[in-house]
């Protein structure tokens, strides 16, 4: 049977109700409308905006701007339903793209895919395909919000064209160390504090977030294998008020087929028995975890002094795969050796 509908838009039919959200100066209510496929959703729509106002989360739905909502969402729920380095990147790409950006100021009802399109293609000309796809993500996740919440009637970012595709698939080249770098590599890391690392980097393919936070009780020496059950990262931890601190976090890994069992060559295996365990953690600096920080000023050094074109820490892992590529394991079994590369 058809659901009933008395209100139509663009061709798309819909049941309207409405409720009042407040009064103006002269005591004339306000009213606000919520739309669904039919009446129980409509009213459930209402229902869940009516409490959400009384608990202060809902600002007034014909005034509200991107900027108002999006500060308000972020700092009110998201922050709640992901992990402190996500937030991070969340906050950064809110206060870079759309605080004080030229969508800030428009109404979140009105808002037009059109308009969100332009600015797409303003940005287009000095940021890469990733960096606008990275604002795209974020805005519709809110827009998904501001429809569920019946701020508009559909989310402006679906079917948004993110320039700079093209070129930037261009671009994409996957960097690693070939034979005769990880040589100068080898030699130039030799008794520094760092050899131990990034040597089991090179025999594994950890992340450097894996092999920060990897701990003796999760090393098996004996039958020669590792497990990856957690990250390590400083990030930026932020309270409901905007406010940040710096902290060391504690994450599961990336997805969860990260969390994996890692078979140990028979060098690193040798390295690892010869390490001193002066905590719980294995790569340590005075009992802590080597910082991020210091393992980028290190590396950096290190290469410029002995002539290794600079590269990425994290290009031993794209080295470790490509090693095992060159031997012949097949590419199935380096995807699952990688986990979520």
């Amino acid at each position: 049977m058809a659901k009933k509908t008395n209100f139509e838009v663009n061709g798309n039919k819909y049941y309207r109700v409405s409720r009042t959200v407040g009064h103006k100066a002269d005591a004339t209510p306000i009213r606000k409308f919520f739309y669904g496929t039919g009446v129980k959703e409509a009213n459930e729509k209402a229902d869940e905006y009516m409490n959400k106002l009384k608990s202060g989360l809902s600002l007034d739905f014909e005034t509200v701007t991107i900027d108002e909502l999006i500060y308000k969402w972020l700092f009110q729920i998201k922050i709640n339903e992901v992990k402190p380095s996500s937030f991070q990147s969340y906050e950064g790409t809110y206060r870079n793209y759309i605080k004080d950006s030229e969508i800030a100021g428009i109404k979140v009802y009105n808002t037009k895919s059109l308009q969100l399109q332009e600015y797409y293609n303003k940005l287009g000309k000095n940021k890469t395909y990733s960096q606008i796809k990275k604002l795209n993500k974020l805005l519709k996740q809110f827009f998904f919000y501001a429809e569920n919440e019946g701020f508009i009637l559909k989310n402006p970012c679906r079917n948004l064209t993110i320039p700079n595709k093209e070129k930037e698939l261009k671009k994409v080249d996957i960097e690693y160390f070939n034979e005769k770098e990880i040589k100068q590599l080898k030699n130039a890391f030799k008794g520094n504090k760092l050899e131990p690392l990034i040597l089991t980097a090179l025999g594994t393919g950890l992340r450097q977030c894996e092999l920060l936070a990897l701990k003796w009780e999760n090393v098996n020496l004996d039958k020669k294998y590792l497990e990856v059950k957690e990250t390590v990262k400083k990030v930026y931890v932020f309270d409901e008020n905007g406010n940040k601190e710096l902290q060391t976090v504690y994450n599961t890994p990336k997805t969860k087929n990260s969390i994996r069992k890692v078979d140990l060559p028979n060098k690193i295996i040798d390295l690892l028995k010869n390490l001193p365990k002066e905590s719980e953690f294995v790569f340590t600096e005075n009992g802590e975890p080597f910082s991020s920080k210091t393992i980028f000023g290190n590396w950096k050094r290190t290469l410029k002094d002995n002539n290794i074109p600079h590269k990425k820490f994290h290009t031993l892992r794209h080295t470790y795969a490509t090693m095992l590529l060159s031997r012949g394991v097949d590419l199935r079994t380096v995807q699952d050796l990688m986990r979520s590369f």
